[in-house]
């Protein structure tokens, strides 16, 4: 009697549970679906490179659960765009079910290939859309992104083994293999210009003898763990030019990394380095935008070159994951310089060499994590995987009306191997500078800032008045501490800031000439 009644109990769950449940009935969808957006706007890409991913949410208000018939691209199978549906990817889905008071994500990318679909101009506008039911019920989103078309350099890849081709450089004018992916400019590609971006996958390689010219307005987009090398007795020379417009720069070189979507602006660690290799020889960057990778500019050896290795002007350096600018042994000129935002130095002038850098804005405030270095560091040593010490002359480290600051304390090390047959010449001379020794940990003759042979008119811990210094903007304001503080002399070798303001007769500190904040 009792296993009757234990029955008939089961039963009668069972059979009340089923008759409750009704979410497997779904009813076909009646076109009142919404949606988060009416438009899915996929930002600008390059042809060729696929986008980021973008989400529209697709909501059933009502309440009962639905099948949708048919979710699609209008353009079908030829489409460039991707769909991804409750995590199944494809072009086209049929029965896909909702529940009452529900949502949903659609998942959407795209890729254009020229390919099947050559670019009809060198930029345009490509849409599509995803087609919910069809017929009385049907409802659209729309998809739309900006297509660049480009000039690509990447290297080969052989078809048989899938092997990428590795690059073959030139030091001490013998071939030397490496690991590196890329290959060398060819003849018609030694010149740069501002027709097309150009996209680089891998290291693009100046050859030895040759220069790589890079016309004003012209755009170097690099892909992850790519680069450009200038080898020996080869130069480069980017001729960019003052621009009317501080948005768009329309004017200026700019290098900076293939992902175009707003969440990448500002994004260090995306490529890799502009390198010049040592006895690479008069590479001059005028007018440059250089963001967003691992090191800005490194540059090898050459310390003693009668024409410095490298000279830059009137540029720009944001956004790396470690130096903006690296010197090893170096030489360098720099003037109505720019660099903000490295995960270890801006400038790091290291194992010797010679560096004048005037009326230029050396800033970090770096914010992704903690930094070991301060804005600028001079040493004259490197060390070995074993420690060993290696070290070089540091001829001459002179830094004229410069800004020297940022978002730690201090914004200056010298780190000097005391030596008595090496060379370590420095100074500062008008500058603005972030450096409190409350701690007391630098003492000697380098942080000896009543000696006039390594510090003159230096002015400590006072507020620069930047007006964004966490957005990359530098620019002073009329309360700055480095208004009209500059050196007159200094001034006269760069009359004209880096925004083409005279400053020959009260010149500022730094890059800028101050202005009156809106």
């Amino acid at each position: 009697m009792k296993r009757l009644l234990y029955l008939i109990t089961t039963f009668t769950i069972i059979l009340t549970w089923s008759s409750c449940r009704n979410d497997f009935e779904f009813s076909p969808s009646t076109g009142n679906l919404t949606f988060s957006k009416d438009t899915v706007y996929l930002d600008t890409i390059f042809a060729n490179i696929g986008s980021s991913t973008y989400n529209l949410k697709v909501y059933n208000n009502s309440d009962e659960d639905i099948s949708i018939p048919t979710i699609q691209l209008s353009n079908g199978e030829n489409s460039g765009y991707r769909l991804n549906v409750d995590g199944i990817s494809g072009k086209s889905f049929e029965n896909v079910q909702l529940l009452a008071k529900d949502s949903m994500f659609v998942f959407v990318e795209t890729t254009y290939n020229t390919a099947t679909n050559p670019l009809p101009i060198t930029e345009f506008l490509y849409t599509d859309a995803i087609e919910f039911d069809s017929g009385n019920n049907l409802q659209k989103v729309e998809l739309v992104t900006l297509v660049k078309d480009a000039i690509f350099i990447y290297p080969d890849r052989d078809n048989t083994t899938q092997v990428i081709e590795k690059l073959t450089l030139t030091v001490d004018g013998e071939p030397v293999e490496t690991e590196l992916q890329g290959r060398e400019l060819l003849p018609e590609e030694l010149t740069f210009t501002n027709q097309k971006p150009y996209v680089i996958y891998g290291y693009a390689a100046v050859p030895a003898g040759e220069t790589l010219t890079i016309d004003a307005g012209a755009r170097i987009h690099f892909h992850a763990n790519s680069g450009l090398i200038v080898q020996e007795n080869a130069s480069l020379n980017v001729n960019g030019a003052l621009s009317n417009d501080e948005e768009l720069l329309e004017n200026q070189v700019i290098f900076e990394s293939d992902r175009l979507e707003p969440i990448y602006s500002d994004v260090p660690g995306q490529w890799g380095t502009i390198w010049l290799f040592e006895n690479s020889q008069n590479n001059i960057i005028n007018y440059a935008t250089i963001k967003n990778g691992t090191v800005g500019i490194l540059s090898d050896g050459n310390a003693d070159a009668v024409t410095d290795k490298l000279t830059i002007t009137n540029s720009q350096i944001y956004n790396f994951s470690t130096f903006g600018i690296l010197g090893r042994n170096t030489s360098i000129n720099a003037q109505n310089i720019v660099i903000n935002n490295a995960g270890q130095s801006s400038f790091g002038a290291t194992l010797g060499g010679k560096y004048n850098v005037t009326h230029s804005t050396i800033a970090n405030y770096w914010s992704n994590s903690f930094r070991q270095f301060p804005a600028l560091l001079i040493n004259n040593f490197v060390l070995d995987e074993n420690n060993t010490a290696f070290l070089a002359d540091l001829t001459e480290a002179n830094f004229n009306n410069c800004i020297i600051y940022g978002n730690d304390n201090p914004e200056l090390i010298v780190d000097e191997i005391e030596d008595n047959s090496v060379l370590f010449n420095f100074k500062l001379t008008n500058c603005l500078l972030r450096f409190d020794n409350n701690s007391g940990n630098f003492s000697g003759n380098n942080y000896d800032f009543s000696n006039t042979a390594h510090y003159e008119n230096i002015i400590f811990n006072q507020d620069p008045n930047f007006r964004n210094p966490s957005a990359n903007d530098l620019i002073i304001g009329e309360t700055s501490a480095a208004n009209n503080q500059g050196n007159t002399t200094f001034a006269t070798q760069v009359p004209n800031d880096i925004l083409g303001v005279n400053r020959t007769v009260s010149p500022d500190l730094g890059a800028y000439q101050h202005v009156i904040f809106e």
